[in-house]
């Protein structure tokens, strides 16, 4: 159950970074073919990664906080989607005008403006996911603006880059990533911060969404899409919850992150009562205590010594009782230091750092507990944190607990954190700053005439919102209108209704349920293009073909390639008759009645059962509304009112 919010009264506000892959034949940068994924590989390939300075002689701080984790990374390759320039051994090749092209009329939707010259930068990525350790990466279109709950959403600016690679397994100081997606085209939308509720963080990625597949040029399937959510409350600071694979997971994920920055607010506050204010005020000390725990059975601490490591206990001054406060639902603060030792000092076996103040609860030895507590001496209104692994390790978590006690008296870190199941986060990096971009000299510039903007522009198929807009008119459900324009229907949709004249909703009913519930079923219908479905809609509106037996012959041509509709009506025995002729034929059925002892005395239940019979004896030779209403009509003209 998501715990109620005043989102109004509490400030959220929230921003969205959607991330798209491009459909493009080659990798931004290279000539390999774009979208081969593997398995397997080939080789490895080790690397370590160090930060370098920006252009201003500055550390970005988050690459600072990657190079304290001495991450050996490897990339495991193959060799038909991979080659030396994803390895950082080969200059970059020009940029993938395609993926350029495909970006601008992502920004002509949006209301952009395109800017007339492209020019590329590099962003540093120092958590291993990129060989060179650093994006390439150019902004398109700036100043843009969606349609969005009868307001503009802005859209501050659309960029396309290159793909990171996939994170395959991460243990200790050691992660591996598969590079079959590496260098992909991508496409990042940024919005202002300027969503009030969960919900509508929800709803303004499903509008990317149908944006970016509007265009018809973008890969589809899980992956193809990422949003990047960006959260706060009054007082509290942007965070970025990294990865979010679906929009409806965005709701409780956006709803816990406000959740958790009122919950860093009232720590702060507490500390701040107890006149821990800043930095100076966090007294922290680390204690060696492996020799009082040498021999006791407690899978903690005995796995570290016995592979030859150590636990470290760690006196904090004055924050005894805040481990325990709630952050997130059935989160503590304990594990906002669980986070940042996984990550930062990597020891990632669970638990990673224990609260003495908790432990007597959680392993029932007080004995152990009194030992440690008459070594490290702790205070009474001071708390103990116990790590266990490599001492170097150890120590590198001390100081990380220290830290982030530091960034407790100021509220809410800036940071980044990936998203976990059930709505919930847990820290993955230091958020970034501006000084990780420079320029990438290794790249000219690409000019963006004017013509080439008008060519791409013509080339636009409607937006989302006039198409939903436009459908709805038509009585086609909402959910069906955007499955349409989310998979490609809505293209097919808009030819054969200006080509055969049929009736929309009928149309879209069929494109959009009916020939999914094939599809379902087994019945290969993705075969049918355009061009067949006119024949079918041609057939249905030139009075060859009842409503109800489109779907029949659709499945009919799709499991026989090659078969016009007209054959596929006649293979199915569909062929209809004149109305004088279905009329005769209803004239016959009156005389027919209820089987022997089965009549009944209403004459709506006798209504019902002939027009049932005359439906079913007509299907494919007369529509069948048409049939019920005059049959109904006839049986009972004394209630033609009631029936009707």
């Amino acid at each position: 159950m998501i715990q109620p919010l005043d989102y109004e009264s509490v400030g959220f506000i929230s921003g969205l970074e959607v991330h798209q892959l491009l459909h493009t034949r080659e990798k931004l940068f290279c000539r390999c073919p774009a979208g081969i994924y593997t398995t397997t590989h080939d080789g490895e390939v080790l690397r370590h990664m160090r930060p370098t300075l920006s252009e201003l002689g500055e550390y970005d701080g988050t690459a600072l906080m990657e190079f304290k984790t001495k991450k050996e990374i490897v990339y495991l390759l193959n060799q038909r989607n991979v080659c030396t320039y994803e390895m950082d051994d080969t200059p970059p090749f020009l940029v993938n005008q395609e993926a350029i092209d495909i970006t601008i009329q992502l920004c002509l939707m949006m209301h952009m403006d395109v800017i007339d010259e492209v020019h590329i930068a590099r962003k540093q990525y120092l958590d291993g996911s990129i060989p060179t350790g650093f994006q390439r990466t150019a902004i398109i279109g700036v100043n843009g603006w969606l349609p969005f709950r009868g307001r503009r959403l802005t859209v501050t600016h659309v960029s396309v880059e290159e793909d990171s690679s996939r994170e395959v397994r991460s243990k200790g100081h050691t992660i591996w990533f598969r590079t079959d997606r590496l260098g992909m085209p991508l496409s990042e939308t940024v919005t202002g911060a300027e969503l009030r509720t969960p919900d509508e963080v929800r709803d303004a990625i499903l509008l990317c969404g149908l944006v970016a597949r509007s265009t018809r040029r973008v890969r589809v399937g899980i992956g193809a899409a990422r949003e990047d959510v960006n959260v706060s409350v009054r007082g509290g600071d942007r965070v970025e919850i990294k990865g979010v694979p679906r929009a409806a997971y965005a709701v409780k994920l956006s709803h816990n992150e406000a959740l958790r920055q009122l919950n860093l607010l009232a720590i702060r506050d507490e500390l701040h009562r107890r006149g821990i204010r800043g930095a100076a005020d966090v007294r922290a000390e680390s204690h060696d205590v492996s020799d009082q725990l040498a021999g006791v059975e407690w899978g903690f601490a005995r796995r570290a010594l016995e592979s030859g490591g150590r636990v470290f206990a760690v006196r904090v001054a004055g924050v005894r009782g805040l481990a325990q406060h709630a952050t997130q639902p059935d989160l503590t603060f304990l594990d906002e230091l669980a986070g940042r030792i996984r990550i930062i000092a990597c020891l990632d076996d669970l638990p990673n750092v224990l609260s003495l103040a908790a432990l007597p609860d959680f392993a029932g030895r007080v004995e152990m507990v009194g030992r440690l507590r008459k070594r490290v001496q702790p205070g009474e209104q001071d708390d103990v944190f116990l790590v266990a692994g490599p001492e170097e390790d150890c120590r590198t978590a001390a100081e990380e607990i220290r830290l982030r006690f530091v960034d407790a008296t100021a509220g809410v870190p800036r940071e980044t954190r990936k998203a976990l199941p059930g709505g919930l986060t847990t820290f993955e990096r230091v958020l970034p700053g501006p000084d990780r971009m420079y320029p990438d000299t290794d790249s000219p510039p690409s000019r963006v005439t004017a013509d080439r903007v008008a060519a791409l522009r013509s080339q636009l198929r409607p937006g989302p919102w006039e198409r939903l807009a436009r459908y709805g008119g038509w009585g086609v459900p909402e959910e069906t209108s955007r499955f349409l324009i989310r998979r490609g229907g809505a293209d097919v949709l808009d030819e054969v209704v200006a080509r055969t004249g049929v009736d929309g909703r009928t149309a879209a009913i069929m494109l959009g349920q009916r020939a999914r519930a094939l599809h379902r079923a087994g019945v290969p219908v993705g075969r049918l293009g355009t061009a067949e479905w006119v024949q079918v809609f041609d057939l249905h509106t030139d009075g060859r073909l009842p409503r109800e037996c489109i779907a029949a012959v659709a499945a009919h041509m799709s499991r026989h390639p090659g078969l016009a509709a007209a054959a596929a009506a006649a293979a199915l025995g569909i062929s209809p008759v004149t109305p004088e002729q279905w009329l005769s034929t209803l004239e016959d059925l009156r005389a027919g009645d209820f089987p022997a002892g089965r009549r009944p005395a209403d004459p709506e239940a006798r209504a019902r059962y002939h027009t049932g019979v005359a439906v079913r004896h007509l299907r494919g030779r007369a529509p069948a509304k048409d049939v019920a209403l005059t049959l109904r009509e006839r049986l009972a003209p004394q209630s033609k009112e009631t029936v009707r």
